[in-house]
């Protein structure tokens, strides 16, 4: 029984300077450091409850998440959450277009939105689709860093596959040779029978990124991920096309910031895997609405995860597609990053190289009090010793 009015609403700036480890580092982000805008919502009901909820950024782009959050703030305090639960889709909408600020922040609650993609998915068909002791699939990206060096990658990887890890993915896209050189140590490393994917990080052109694959090719990757620009629709549709002789899958999503862009991409047979992003999209809402539309394109689904607490969000939406949703494993897989779970109070769980359900109630967003108050930005403990470093 849901009670109570929400009487405060908090936003922090936290930041992990992953930077300094080349951790997180691809073709077009070179220096990352993994950050969120920490949310927190309190009720007046006096029970304890309260709920988390993160936006994951690289680092300065928090600042501005952190704004869209307060000026988005107004829609939500004073809510009683019986009118909030009463009506999700309501509540979304009043979120997501107000008339002086309707440029896409999606950040909060549930409940699909049909509008827009009527003429592919109808509330009908949503209505047609319908455990897990194994786990789901998961592959790895942790070995494989732009930012790493090949004695790194050879460390990594060798562990990796120590700990049961039979997919793998490689970053691409910021030099030819040096891609060619990589992928044959990870390929040398995890032999010809487990499976490899590439990632160029939207870093090349529609000609670009088909010569440069047809190059890569050799290495027998699964997929390459966001070969161009994440707004091209008609650029990955000629790239899938082109790539399709050569066994291999376009993935991409990950920047994909609304369920439009997806039925886009779906209508013009884009992609082979499509990859949501917990964050990105911004609500469990949007993520719905790709879910049941990949569902009738019958596209796999294959979420980005990684960076803050991304991992943590999304294993509830891959379990949630298998149980009510595609009710299949088949050719479907989840990324994994181990960077950062130490600071959730909740943290993802892997065994096997496969997601384990969670068993905590609640959508894993909380992160320990400790961990964001020495990494809040630019006050916290970790920031007081680097920001002056920095400066010299």
């Amino acid at each position: 029984m849901v009670r109570g009015r929400i009487s405060r609403l908090s936003v922090r700036d936290v930041r992990f300077p992953t930077s300094l480890g080349g951790h997180g580092a691809d073709a077009m982000h070179t220096d990352p450091d993994y950050s969120a805008a920490y949310v927190v919502i309190e009720t007046d009901a006096e029970d304890g409850i309260k709920g988390c909820g993160i936006t994951f950024t690289l680092g300065k782009g928090t600042e501005v998440v952190v704004c869209a959050v307060n000026a988005l703030a107004h829609h939500v305090l004073n809510k009683d959450l019986k009118d909030i639960v009463g009506d999700f889709r309501g509540f979304y909408r009043q979120l997501t277009s107000d008339g002086q600020l309707r440029w896409d922040p999606r950040m909060l609650v549930s409940c699909i939105d049909f509008r827009y993609i009527t003429d592919v998915l109808t509330e009908e068909d949503a209505l047609e689709k319908q455990m897990l002791a194994q786990g789901y699939p998961a592959y790895t990206t942790s070995c494989a860093w732009l930012g790493y060096s090949d004695d790194t990658l050879k460390q990594l990887c060798a562990q990796a596959l120590k700990d049961g890890w039979t997919r793998f993915k490689v970053k691409v896209g910021a030099d030819l040779q040096d891609d060619m050189r990589r992928c044959q140590i990870i390929r040398d490393m995890i032999g010809p029978e487990k499976t490899l994917m590439m990632d160029a990080n939207q870093r090349w052109d529609v000609p670009e990124a088909v010569e440069w694959m047809s190059k890569l090719a050799k290495f027998k990757p699964l997929w390459i991920e966001e070969p161009t620009s994440p707004d091209d629709i008609l650029g990955h549709a000629t790239i899938s096309k082109a790539l399709v002789p050569l066994g291999i899958g376009i993935a991409t999503g990950e920047q994909c910031h609304n369920r439009v862009i997806f039925k886009q991409l779906l209508q013009a047979k884009a992609l082979q895997f499509l990859q949501i992003d917990s964050c990105r999209l911004g609500s469990v809402n949007e993520n719905l609405s790709v879910l049941l539309m990949a569902k009738k394109f019958e596209i796999p689904v294959c979420p980005h995860a990684g960076g803050v607490g991304l991992c943590e969000l999304v294993q509830h939406l891959i379990i949630f597609d298998y149980i009510s949703v595609s009710a299949s494993l088949e050719n479907r897989v989840c990324e994994y990053v181990d960077h950062l779970h130490e600071h959730f109070k909740y943290p993802v769980m892997i065994q096997r190289a496969s997601y384990m359900p969670p068993k905590d109630p609640g959508y894993s967003t909380e992160m320990k009090e400790e961990s964001v108050k020495k990494h809040q930005y630019p006050d916290g403990e970790v920031w007081k010793k680097l920001l002056p470093a920095q400066e010299n």
